[in-house]
């Protein structure tokens, strides 16, 4: 490999990371200041659920829309436009007063934020070819949980010191300076720098398609089986990103600004799995990932029952779960939806692979986010009900999974 082309392959692996890192400090910041936001503006559980929903119903058309426009303008244009506005939005949400205001903005940043992983793990496909993409993921999917682990702390340090406000806007001015980064050091594909496509050890660049993307029917199987195991697995974590800190505010009294605090040991177990589900899919596992992923969504669903109990009776047995659940739930969440989705897309349909899968588990977060907020209200905070239905999803993500290797015994997959 030219040195040029390694030097080349850093640049595209810290460029897309920290773009990917950049977008959660515009996304995080209304789940940090909830509470604060809803005492303000006297917004109830339900209205917050409601402006929040209105994110996430715009974040999944979105992905849709991103995989179209990422498949013709590519990632890198895809990308700098997604940031653009979400930056826009963000300096918005420091100025809105009002619901309908909060819910046009949400709505707008869904779609800008929406670019967001189909066009990284669309860029990631060219530059790293099948057999290095498990462990080569491993670590670059941890920018979803870094994201989170560092724009939801920040958030909360800004909101204790400088009001909720300033959040949203400190948030706009970090992914601005990542938007500088990114322009500098991406490029969509090594052809575009005249450097030769990265391909498999021992195997020749395949000509280049032109034309629209289709998927045999065997994929398209694929897309759909691990789109929805992602519709559960994306259920929970936002349902534990968008309301973990709610709940430690009302019902485990601790300060909006040590909730968010606290809220982010999800993220920070979250790592390791992440880490050890890319490692052993490469060096166990032989590139396959649906085995890895399903032994850790098994133990996702027994975190989740310690949830519904153990994590009912302090706040430390609830931070505990929440690190149990990061632990078991974001090594197969970055697995399935990253390299999976590279697998089943090849270099070409990378992009549209990974914005259908992210589109259909998007869907996840928006049901939570309505139900959550109303389940809430309806029962004077009780959280054994909430606790449940994600141990429900938890149970329906290993059935996907356990879908998903029947095929691939049969030979129907290769993940």
């Amino acid at each position: 490999m030219p040195e040029s082309l390694k030097y080349w392959r850093w640049r595209i692996f810290a460029s897309t990371w920290f773009c990917y890192v950049g977008f959660y400090f515009c996304r995080k910041p209304f789940s940090i200041v909830k509470s604060a936001l809803g005492k303000d503006l006297q917004f109830d559980a339900d209205t917050l659920g409601q402006i929040g929903a209105c994110y996430l119903v715009a974040y999944a058309i979105g992905q849709f829309v991103a995989a179209g426009m990422g498949s013709r303008l590519g990632p890198r244009v895809n990308l700098l436009l997604g940031m653009a506005v979400a930056i826009a939005t963000g300096v918005g949400f420091g100025l809105a007063n009002e619901k309908a205001t909060f819910m046009a903005l949400m709505a707008i940043s869904g779609i800008a934020q929406a670019t967001g992983w189909s066009g990284t793990v669309g860029t990631m496909a060219n530059w790293f070819h099948r057999k290095e993409r498990g462990q080569v993921m491993g670590y670059w999917a941890t920018n979803f949980t870094m994201g989170s682990l560092v724009a939801g702390p920040f958030a909360a340090w800004v909101l204790g010191n400088y009001g909720y406000r300033a959040a949203f806007f400190s948030g706009s001015a970090v992914l601005g300076i990542i938007l500088v980064f990114f322009y500098f050091n991406q490029r969509d594909r090594p052809e575009d720098l005249g450097l030769p496509a990265v391909v498999e050890p021992g195997t020749e660049a395949e000509p280049e398609e032109t034309g629209p993307i289709r998927f045999s029917r065997a994929a398209w199987a694929n897309i759909l089986g691990v789109g929805l195991f992602y519709f559960f697995a994306k259920f929970i974590r936002y349902a534990l990103w968008g309301w973990a800190p709610y709940f430690l505010t009302e019902n485990f009294h601790e300060t909006s600004e040590a909730a968010g605090y606290w809220s982010t040991a999800f993220d920070v177990a979250g790592i390791p799995g992440v880490f050890l589900c890319g490692w052993l899919s490469d060096k166990v596992f032989k590139s396959r990932r649906v085995t890895v992923s399903l032994i850790s969504t098994l133990g996702l669903v027994l975190a989740t029952a310690l949830l519904c109990t153990v994590g009912l009776q302090s706040r430390d047995a609830f931070v505990a779960c929440l690190l149990a659940v990061g632990l078991t739930l974001y090594g197969p969440d970055a697995l399935m939806t990253g390299a999976g989705a590279m697998d089943i897309g090849s270099r070409r349909g990378a992009i549209v692979a990974a914005g259908i899968i992210s589109g259909l588990g998007s869907l996840g977060p928006i049901v939570q986010e309505l139900l959550i907020g109303k389940m809430y209200s309806a029962k004077s905070g009780d959280l054994g009900p909430i606790f449940a239905m994600l141990l429900g999803a938890a149970i329906a993500a290993a059935l996907s999974l356990l879908f998903m290797l029947a095929r691939s015994r049969a030979g129907k997959s290769d993940l």
